[in-house]
């Protein structure tokens, strides 16, 4: 998943004139992630994820003589959960799917500095995993690498989160009561920057302002992960965006 944030802000000096400074990064970061969500391979343009069977691949030639104008293909790879085994599969995207053409904005709250947080970061030691529920696998679960906690005290309350690896960055997947609400209802998305060069406990930014809904938002193509328990929030995370929005009735995934 490419995280479509600039790293960490780097304030200094006057408050208001870092409130401004970083109201006008976040409608940068806004202007930036429309982009990526109506790109010919965004998550809008996402129309089809196939698996072959278990320990096969997937016929690619077969595959690009079924495209229609303008598609392209992808391959990817997952682990099955129960046997452990690698599954292969392929995405087909299409930059004038359905979801592009009626595709409007996404319903945003307004920018709350108040929800630009700090959290403590401290790494663990060796590969720990723990299991996400993903949302298209019927209650099941996978094991995502977690290299370390994230200890955030919110309204009073201390929460150890969990935040995997994606790509070498954080990705927090969190829940609050604005879910099914007022935001997208499986949880939304949070890319999280630490120094890479520090291998010890540090403070880390935790800026509501751009959690963002999950690709599974745009397409229900994705297989997203769930919030875990540890990740559900009691606060109201009234920051950050809220839900797609279409035009003439197309329905949202």
């Amino acid at each position: 998943m490419t995280d479509p944030t600039d790293g960490p802000r780097e304030n200094g000096g006057d408050g208001a004139r870092d409130v401004a400074t970083d109201r006008a990064a976040w409608d940068d970061w806004r202007a930036r992630r429309r982009a990526a969500l109506t790109a010919p391979q965004g998550n809008l343009a996402l129309v089809e994820t196939r698996w072959a069977p278990l320990g096969e691949r997937p016929d690619l030639e077969a595959a690009r003589a079924e495209l229609e104008e303008g598609q392209t293909l992808t391959t990817l790879e997952r682990t099955e959960p129960a046997s452990g085994r690698p599954e292969f599969g392929l995405r087909r995207w299409d930059p004038r799917s359905p979801a592009v053409r009626h595709f409007d904005s996404v319903a945003t709250f307004p920018y709350r500095p108040d929800w630009v947080l700090e959290a403590e970061y401290e790494p663990v030691e060796g590969a720990r995993t723990v299991p996400f529920e993903h949302i298209r696998d019927n209650g099941g679960t996978r094991d995502l690498v977690v290299p370390g906690d994230l200890r955030l005290t919110l309204d009073g309350a201390a929460y150890t989160l969990s935040a995997f690896d994606d790509d070498g960055t954080l990705l927090l997947v969190f829940g609050d009561p604005t879910n099914g609400k007022s935001t997208y209802g499986a949880g939304r998305f949070l890319f999280v920057h630490r120094d890479e060069r520090n291998s010890g406990p540090q403070r880390v930014v935790l800026d509501f302002n751009r959690a963002f809904v999950p690709p599974c938002g745009f397409s229900d193509q994705y297989n997203c992960p769930m919030p875990p328990r540890q990740n559900r929030l009691r606060v109201p995370v009234e920051a950050g965006e809220k839900v797609p929005v279409f035009r003439d009735g197309y329905g949202a995934h």
